[in-house]
This record gives C-alpha cells, structure tokens and sequence, in this order.
C-alpha cells in the first residue's frame, strides 16, 4: 500500500528538524505529489532541487512527465520533455517509455512510432517495453500488418518478445476469431522458452467462447490449474460468464462456489454474470440472495447489474418491481442509461402500459436523452401494437429529424403494421423506401 500523505509529512517533519533532503528523497516527494495529481507542487519540488544546487536527474524528469501523463495532459509532457532536452539533460529508455505509452494512449500512434526512430536514432536504447506499447496500439487500430512488420523489426533489432508481446498477438487473433493461428502462436511462445501467464491461457480461454467452443474453454482452464497457473478473479470471471452465455448456469454457479473455496474474493462482474444467467434462465427468484452477498462483500452493483435485474422484472410483467429498482438504483447514485430506458418502455409496451411507455419516452427526449435507433424502434412497435399507427408515423418523423435513422428492424415494425391495417400504398412507399437506403435486396 503507498503512503503517499504520510510520507510527505515525514519529509516535513524533516525540514522542521533542519534536516535537508537530498536528491533521492526529493525525487521520493515528486512522485508522491505526481500520484496524489498535485503537479504545481511537483514542480514546486523541481525548482527547490535546483535552489538547492543539485542536478535533476533522469528518475526526476521521468517521474514528473508520468505525472502529466497519468493526468491525459500528454502535449504537456511533451513539452516538458523539449524543453529538458533543448537545456541538454538526458533522459533514459524508462523516460521514452513513459512519453510513448502517453502517445499511444491518446491515439496518437504514428507520433509514438516516430519517437521510437528517435530513440534508435541514438537518444536512448530502445526495450521490449516500447515496443510492446506501440504494437497493442497498432493492433487496436486494426493496422495488424504494421503491428506484425514492428515485431519483426524489434527481433531484427536482437529484441526478443516477452510474454506481453505474445498475449497481445494472441488477444489480437482470438478477437478474430483466428483461434488455430492464436494457439500457434502459443506454440512459437513456448519454443522460446516463454512461459504462458494467466493473461495468455485466460485470453485463448475467452477466445474460444468468442467462436462458442465452450468444451475447448473449459479444457483451456483446467489445463492452467494443471499447469501450476493460478486462475486469477478475470479469468473466473470469462468462465462464468461464457458458461452463462452458453446457458451452463449451474456449472457457472459450481465455478462461483470454487471461488469461495478457493478464498477467491468474487468482484462486481462476476456477481453480474451470474445474476444475468439466472434471470435469462427463468431462475429470478435466486438471485436476491446473491444481490445480499454482493452487498456483504462490499461490491455494489452497477447499472449493467440493475439492468439485468429491471429486464429480468421486466419480461414477468413485475413492471412495480421493475420501476421500485429503478428508483433503488438511482438513489444509490446511479444513473440509468439508455438501455435502462429501453428495457423499461420495452417492459411498459409488452405489459399493456403504452401510455407510461410514452411518457417515459417523450420525458427522455424533453431532457435532450440521445435516444438510438433501439429506443425508437420498441416505442414505434409499442404504438404499432396497440394499434396507435398516426402516433407512431408522427414519431417516426421525430426520429428522422432528430437525425436518428431507421434500421432493418424499425422499417420492418413499420411495414408489417401497414399491411394488417390494410394500409398497402402506404407499406409499399415504406418498402420501396427500405430498398433505395440499402436495407433490403430488392
């Protein structure tokens, strides 16, 4: 744990006592000011070192650009590191670092890249550290070519890929759902002597939910407990929610319970896996008891749990239920999103509540909400249900001024509508209208 506050009172403590700071414990207070984010008295720390004579090395520079970084203000640290460089300090690979990463994290890829030339240029020595930030950027924009050309560039170069790099390309092809290429990788990872973490078989694991081979995610787990590879809370967390999603809840729920064996201390999303399992499952009446244990443990729920259980409520009509958890959720602080909404005037439309469905809708659209296609879709099959077409034709020229377009879905809702009122010029205008934006082959 760091003790941040306390260590700036002991160097207090100091100075009363006259006992000057040299440059380690001056660095020690930079980066405790940096992590509190009070960077004014970060710098302030800066212009004592250099009161006091001494020379501001590469930690303290290092220290105070992370510090920027950390706060998103990366052109500052940018600036920063100009301004150092052009007074003839120098900084080191753990610096460069810093400043790359900074790059990559706010999209700027190709500026990172050229730092990285800079570097190899002859400012520093280049490390697997910067190569890897660069290359999960690269993979992130979907430029899997030039992620690739860097990792042979980096081996060129006498680099060797570490364990991060391999799960990067790893998590790269299992979201391609490239799973046999995934585990060749692997492969390679292990000839060179590269041991698998939990992140490498926990993201092969999730890859093959992505493609629903839960039988092969299943072995991938039991063959990291038989590895000596502890399954960390996230990788529980993939198990039971891919288990879920499979409609395995039991087995989920077997997984859970070993957690607890395991003095495993589930979070907030396994929690949620669970609780959406069991409301998908028809098995609402069980869940209240893990909303108790959550609470217990100190993870409280977020809205994708609410929404879980507003859904849940919901599809059984128990739409009291439904909104008495909304207000829950919003006197606990949080704030419903736009498919808690949906679900809800979904939940009033399906329960014959089409008024309240409206007045929730037209609520939300008073308030500036930025309703989707979704939102607009159950409000018009609500009205096309209920046999309220003039209603749902007037919010249909809503949604298109609101520059909201329709979709497959809401062309669809509109068409069918028309043509059991026997309003037939009227759903051919619509259907001639589907074809010319795209939305149906003619």
């Amino acid at each position: 744990m760091k003790h941040y506050p306390t260590a700036i009172s002991l160097f207090k403590q100091m100075e009363l006592k006259g006992i000057q700071g040299n440059l380690v414990i001056l660095n020690i207070l930079v980066n405790c000011f940096c992590h509190l984010d009070q960077m004014p008295l970060a710098f302030s720390i800066l212009s004592k070192i250099l009161k006091l004579g001494y020379h501001p090395d590469a930690i303290t520079l290092s220290t105070l650009i992370k510090g920027l970084c950390l706060k998103g203000e990366v052109m500052k640290a940018l600036n920063l590191y100009d301004k150092v460089v052009a007074q003839g300090f120098r900084l080191n690979e753990i610096s460069y670092g810093i400043l790359i990463n900074g790059l990559c994290k706010i999209g700027e890829t190709e500026a990172a890249i050229k730092m990285l030339r800079m570097v190899e240029g002859g400012l520093s020595k280049s490390d697997v550290v910067m190569y890897s930030t660069i290359i999960d950027s690269l993979f992130k924009d979907n430029l899997a070519k030039e992620a690739y050309d860097l990792i042979n560039k980096m081996i060129s170069n006498n680099i060797k890929p570490d364990v991060c790099i391999y799960n990067i390309m790893i998590d790269a092809l299992c979201k391609e759902g490239k799973i046999k290429e995934a585990k060749s990788v692997l492969g390679v990872m292990v000839k060179a002597c590269v041991k698998p973490n939990v992140v490498t078989l926990s993201t092969l694991m999730d890859g093959h939910y992505l493609v629903n081979e839960v039988k092969n995610a299943k072995h991938i787990f039991n063959v990291m407990i038989q590895m000596g590879v502890t399954p960390d809370v996230h990788s529980y967390n993939m198990m039971i929610n891919g288990l879920c999603k499979s409609k395995m809840v039991d087995e989920a729920m077997n997984l859970f319970w070993g957690m607890h064996e395991r003095n495993m201390v589930p979070n907030t999303v396994t929690y949620t896996s669970l609780i959406d399992g069991l409301c998908k499952s028809g098995r609402v009446a069980y869940v209240w008891d893990l909303i108790d244990e959550m609470h217990d443990r100190n993870q409280q729920p977020d809205v994708i749990t609410y929404n879980c259980l507003i859904d849940a409520l919901c599809k059984s009509y128990h739409l009291d239920r439904a909104f008495e958890l909304l207000k829950t959720m919003m006197e606990k602080g949080i704030r419903p999103d736009m498919y808690t909404w949906s679900i809800l005037i979904d939940g009033m439309c399906r329960g014959g509540r089409v008024e309240k469905a409206q007045e929730i809708f037209q609520d939300l659209l008073i308030k500036g909400y930025p309703l989707n296609v979704r939102s607009y879709s159950i409000m018009i099959n609500g009205l096309c249900k209920k046999g309220l077409l003039d209603e749902a034709l007037t919010l249909w020229s809503k949604m298109e001024d609101n520059g909201c377009l329709p979709n497959a879905v809401t062309f669809e809702i509109m068409i069918r509508a028309l043509f059991e009122k026997d309003e037939n010029d009227k759903a051919e205008t619509f259907l001639r209208e589907m074809v010319s934006r795209g939305l149906l082959n003619p």
